[in-house]
């Protein structure tokens, strides 16, 4: 699927049939990130499949792009094929994408989910923290991302897969149009061929146990950056949702 507002090969993360891993990454040790959230999201004519992160024991953040129909949450899973006696998998009972999301642009593409029922907190499932929403993330340390899209760009898995990504000068992600230096993180060195790709949207850029970001859109083509919401734009409208649940 094709961001035709953005550039002719910058694609939309979570979409494509199959999950699989992030490109240029390893697979991740079994149950190492236990925030992590498996999303499947009805859509018209099938499911797409995103990510996602539980930070709190009934919300699960995720980018906006994600929304659909029906959605299901697993939690605690390593390889989403297989009946892991570590899982949990509870229905959202209502999705909350930021206001101002702009589905063409993808700006403020962040969205809360609610669950249906609280996840229970042990060995295999654990929150991910918030940052301050004062802290401004700058260039140069290296982050890392999770998910469960594409190895290649026809190479589908089951099993969660990690990289690490260098948070980059926001002048490196020029070639995004729409790129807005506020509310967005340009993610990865270009060139590596290492980013997060179709079944990975969603998913967070944790910098030092932190959530600093979330997948949002990358050029698969000519291997620029990734771009990630930044997440410290939006945790004052986060935790809103959240106590006013």
């Amino acid at each position: 699927v094709q961001i035709l507002l953005l550039l002719p090969m910058a694609f939309l993360l979570p979409y494509g049939a199959q999950a699989g891993e992030i490109i240029g990454g390893r697979e991740a040790r079994p149950h190492s990130r236990r925030y992590m959230a498996y999303l499947e999201i009805q859509i018209k004519g099938g499911k797409k499949k995103c990510g996602g992160f539980l930070v709190k024991t009934n919300f699960v953040l995720t980018a906006a792009h994600c929304q659909g129909g029906k959605i299901v949450v697993t939690l605690g899973a390593h390889n989403v094929s297989q009946e892991e006696k570590t899982r949990q998998v509870i229905p959202v009972r209502r999705w909350v994408p930021h206001p101002q999301f702009n589905k063409k642009t993808l700006e403020n593409d962040i969205m809360v989910l609610q669950l249906s029922r609280s996840a229970v907190l042990n060995t295999w499932v654990r929150l991910l923290r918030l940052p301050n929403a004062k802290f401004r993330l700058r260039p140069g340390p290296t982050c890392s991302v999770a998910g469960w899209g594409r190895t290649a760009f026809n190479s589908p898995t089951d099993t969660l897969h990690e990289v690490d990504l260098k948070v980059m000068e926001d002048n490196l992600c020029k070639a995004y149009p729409r790129f807005n230096t506020s509310t967005m993180l340009c993610v990865g060195e270009r060139g590596l061929g290492k980013l997060p790709y179709r079944g990975d949207s969603g998913g967070p850029l944790v910098c030092e146990g932190v959530a600093q970001g979330i997948a949002s859109y990358v050029d698969a083509e000519l291997w620029d950056p990734s771009v990630f919401t930044r997440l410290t734009a939006f945790v004052p409208w986060i935790r809103t949702i959240l106590q006013n649940q």
